[in-house]
């Protein structure tokens, strides 16, 4: 059974630092696309960034410039780094996997539990 988890979330004051960690595991041959989605109280679901087996890469606006994804495919991890954080940047994070080729089955999205982040002094 192919799943993510998440790590990393916290208490962090405003123009601080975190760093998220997401861990595909459960026999994973390759995974396309890795991104993280955060969802705060009373609001949607979002995309936050996501990123290719290539390494391409995609922000939503509000986090251009301040947070970067990256991903190690030899070891299916994907992180985000988070500087500069605002108040508005709080909310559980979950890390996603996008068609996941499994040793037996085939994935088309895969979703951690997400991990929360909180910004405020």
């Amino acid at each position: 059974q192919v799943k993510v988890v998440e790590s990393g979330g916290g208490l962090v004051q405003p123009g601080g630092s975190l760093r998220l960690s997401c861990a595909a595991s459960g026999g994973i041959l390759s995974i396309k696309g890795m991104g993280w989605y955060r969802q705060a109280p009373g609001k949607e679901r979002e995309l936050v960034a996501g990123i290719d087996s290539n390494g391409r890469t995609n922000y939503t606006d509000s986090v251009k410039g301040r947070f970067t994804i990256s991903r190690d495919n030899a070891k299916n991890m994907v992180y985000l780094q988070m500087n500069s954080l605002r108040p508005e940047d709080t909310a559980r994070y979950y890390c996603n996997a996008k068609d996941v080729q499994g040793t037996i089955h085939r994935y088309l999205e895969v979703w951690g539990r997400g991990t929360l982040v909180t910004v405020s002094s």
